[in-house]
């Protein structure tokens, strides 16, 4: 068997590592393996075992300061089954460790602990406003090549913005103090140090600021309603508008455009009998009187036809003449002695003559007289 020992500056190191065990051992399965190690005070070592169900498997360990081999004392178990173990760690070491299956050598791996860092939260950060620049700080941690990210966004803002420094100390430009800001930290490995596989911390709680001050939060709900309302506003507004644009063209359309009156309605039995024909229909209309006047207009009487009355009899040489009472005379048509208007003058019957009724009118007439209306 053969161990590696790789310094901790220049560690070839592996997020999943998977080690394949040389001659006969190498049929016995591959195990994926992950290490992290939290802020050099615990390293977690975890395998994927899915070949092994069934089997608990056995993780033997040795660091630097240690003498002797010892077995996990605290495994990490999957389904009642070792699938990993936790170990506690002081100072940056070199960790090697042998998992068993019973007898059966499946693994054995040297490494630094520091390839798989994991560094703690920032924790306490504090905030100093200068106008339009704010300065965040907290303490730093207690080894070196380090990175501490800011990230920050108001409440406008959709995406968090970032500034890093090597130490716990970093000065943010831009920012408008009226504003309420939503800050938060976190701490990252350099890579040229420590290499790829390390891991950034947790993110630190997200603390609020405006105008200088702690806030427990930004008030987003209260800005929220005041949105909706200036919304729904503006909305009103434009439906508005657009009604009344839509009123004045329709006040505009009639003023330039009047609407044609249908002479369908004027003009009735024009296309239902006579299919528009004018001339036809005026041909079965014109002698077609209408009965019914208006009510309340002026009483107009044309002449009537005058009620004729010849008589055969030598007392009659001339036609009567006389109009119907339907038609009261005015005060300048008696004044005017137009004998059309005069009213009839009772007829002396002859002897032997027939009396007759016609139209309020009284006759007598003989057997040689006729009557023409």
């Amino acid at each position: 068997m053969r161990t590696v020992l790789l310094p901790w500056a220049s560690a070839a190191v592996f997020l999943l590592a998977t080690v394949t065990v040389s001659g006969d051992e190498a049929l016995e399965g591959v195990l994926q393996l992950q290490m992290i190690n939290f802020n050099f005070e615990a390293v977690q070592v975890t395998w994927n075992a899915s070949q092994y169900s069934g089997t608990n498997l056995t993780f033997l360990y040795k660091l630097t300061s240690d003498e002797t081999d010892s077995q996990c004392s605290n495994y990490i178990l999957q389904q009642s089954r070792t699938a990993g173990c936790l170990l506690e760690a002081k100072e940056d070491e070199i960790l090697c460790f042998s998992i068993w299956n019973g007898t059966r050598l499946l693994l054995n791996k040297c490494q630094w602990i520091s390839a798989y860092l994991k560094p703690s939260s920032p924790k306490d950060l504090n905030f100093q406003w200068h106008q339009e620049a704010i300065t965040v700080t907290c303490s730093d941690l207690p080894y070196k090549r380090l990175l501490y990210e800011i990230q920050y966004k108001s409440m406008f803002d959709t995406e968090w913005q970032s500034k890093e420094g090597e130490t716990c100390n970093v000065t943010t430009d831009g920012l408008d103090a009226e504003k309420c800001y939503f800050f938060r930290a976190r701490v990252k490995t350099m890579e040229s140090s420590y290499g790829p596989d390390t891991y950034p911390s947790d993110w630190s709680e997200v603390i609020h600021q405006q105008k200088g001050e702690l806030r427990d939060s930004c008030q987003e709900k209260k800005l929220f309603p005041k949105f909706i309302l200036v919304s729904g506003m503006v909305a009103l507004l434009t439906v508005s508008l657009l009604l009344l644009s839509l009123w004045k063209v329709q006040r505009v359309k009639k003023l330039l455009m009047p609407s044609v009156p249908d002479p369908k309605f004027t003009f009735p039995g024009l296309f239902e009998s006579h299919q528009g024909n004018f001339q036809e229909w005026i041909k079965d209309t014109q002698n077609v009187v209408p009965l019914n006047k208006v009510e309340g207009a002026e009483h107009d009487c044309g002449p009537e036809e005058a009620l004729v009355v010849h008589l055969a009899t030598a007392e009659a040489e001339m036609p009567l003449m006389t109009t119907g009472p339907s038609c009261p005379q005015t005060k300048e048509e008696e004044a005017s002695g137009d004998p059309s208007q005069l009213p009839g003058r009772p007829l002396q019957g002859g002897g032997g003559g027939e009396t007759v009724s016609l139209g309020g009118f009284t006759f007598v007439m003989s057997d040689n007289s006729y009557v023409m209306l």
